[in-house]
């Protein structure tokens, strides 16, 4: 097996191929761990780990906390360098690490860039010059993506910026602009303002995070406008450009927004050009995307894709079983189809938004039928203890079989507590089932038992 990318998609399939006895190798040109290791997922949550750390000295006073000294010593301030520095000496140990639990179960890993030259051939261009050819029984494509630059914003990579090119910033930005209030952009912004930036967030929408759960993007919205953020909805931006020390980000009504930096955040686009997929038979969509089943074949025989490349769910859990899948189903060992029902996502905001399975979204239009309850955090004595004061509890049952069918969590660790929701999602427990499970107390996980009692069914 030859697997072209190195990131979950990639080096999850690869030690899942090599416990069954294949032979593999993966081609990687950036480090093992791909972008959700080296330029996203860990060093993004890094910094926002950092961030949040740093706003517990802001609420320390709120517990009863106070500091020696004089007012103006009661504070504590981010130096970039150091932070920055400590977040990719953290990725790259984490790529290394990857690279060594790889090569202990004898995965081949070969640093270049991966093209498919044939039915059952892979050609690699070498990082350190000249090409190799390797044949393969199976092929896994997991080239993941890149983020989408605006022809009228190009970056420079020191005052317009993607969302991989923050690290090399040495000092804090006075004013930064972040455009897209999705995901990374809402994130992002966050980590920012909680590091001690003034921050502007620039949504097209009518509120930030608009493919989430309604009540949990309101929330997060009112605590980032609370802690003095300032966000601009139904604001599309057209372009940016650099003036003098700073940049100006010209809106589609002709209003400008000026500031230190710009973060866009505007999407991605996936890496699958020039790689011979097409002159292979692989269907690709119109933006690119490699187009597969949900046992991650493709069109074309023996090749195989997980992962942001075809646009399936851009998680890297989900790349991870999706190349786990492909590779069972590949070598003949016991699979499950990708059940993305059963997938739990999270926003690394402050607090946290966790989801999983039905939503809110498909009960209003139809898509399911379900009961829902939806319980404040403020009745949470662990949350009174912890000074939370934003967030909540939501489930989804379906009528008659009770089962629990979809769940939201807003709260600091959401990414934490989603995971009993998960279960029950994924294993059809019903609320009674869920309810009668022992939670500790006082505990936050005892909100998601209550709002389990809450959906029990009365006979009438």
């Amino acid at each position: 097996m030859v697997i072209i990318g190195g990131g979950p998609g990639g080096y999850e399939s690869a030690l899942v191929a090599a416990q069954l006895g294949a032979e593999v190798t993966v081609i990687d040109r950036d480090g093992v761990g791909g972008a959700a290791v080296l330029t996203d997922c860990v060093p993004s949550k890094a910094l926002i780990a950092t961030a949040d750390f740093l706003s517990r000295f802001e609420s320390a006073g709120r517990l009863g906390v106070g500091f020696e000294g004089t007012d103006d010593d009661q504070h504590a301030e981010a130096n970039l360098v150091q932070v920055n520095s400590r977040i990719m000496d953290l990725a790259a140990a984490q790529s290394r690490d990857i690279q060594a639990q790889l090569e202990s179960v004898g995965v081949r890993v070969v640093r270049g860039t991966g093209r498919i030259t044939g039915a059952h051939e892979v050609t690699a261009d070498l990082v350190d010059g000249g090409t190799r050819t390797f044949t393969a029984d199976t092929i896994l494509v997991s080239t993941g993506t890149s983020p989408r630059v605006l022809d009228t914003a190009v970056p420079d990579g020191e005052r317009i910026l993607t969302w991989q090119q923050i690290y090399d910033l040495k000092a804090l930005p006075e004013h930064l602009i972040v455009v897209g209030s999705g995901v990374t952009g809402a994130e992002l912004a966050h980590a920012y303002l909680g590091l001690g930036c003034e921050v502007t967030l620039v949504s097209s929408r009518d509120r930030v995070l608009p493919g989430e759960d309604a009540d949990a993007a309101t929330v997060i919205e009112n605590v980032f406008r609370r802690r003095g953020m300032k966000v601009l909805n139904r604001s599309r931006a057209q372009a940016a450009r650099r003036e003098g020390d700073g940049v100006v980000v010209t809106l589609e009504d002709g209003r400008e927004v000026h500031g230190s930096h710009a973060l866009f955040a505007v999407g991605s686009i996936p890496r699958t050009k020039d790689m011979g997929l097409e002159e292979a038979g692989v269907e690709l969509t119109p933006s690119g995307h490699i187009v597969v089943d949900r046992v991650s074949r493709t069109s074309a025989q023996s090749i195989y894709a997980a992962g942001d490349c075809t646009g399936v769910l851009p998680l890297a859990s989900v790349a991870a079983m999706q190349g786990r899948i492909a590779v069972a189903h590949a070598l003949g060992d016991a699979v499950a189809p990708l059940n993305l029902r059963g997938v739990c996502a999270n926003i690394f905001t402050d607090p946290e938004i966790a989801t999983v399975g039905y939503s809110q979204t498909d009960v209003e239009e139809g898509r399911v039928e379900a009961q829902v309850v939806t319980l404040p955090l403020s009745t949470n004595p662990r949350a009174k203890m912890r000074n939370i004061r934003d967030g909540f509890v939501k489930l989804f049952a379906r009528p008659g079989s009770n089962t629990v069918i979809g769940g939201v969590v807003v709260a600091p660790q959401a990414s934490e507590l989603i995971y009993s929701i998960g279960l029950a999602v994924q294993n059809q427990l019903t609320v009674d089932q869920l309810a009668s499970t022992f939670s500790v107390y006082p505990s936050m996980t005892g909100s998601i038992a209550e709002a389990a009692r809450r959906l029990h069914p009365l006979e009438v």
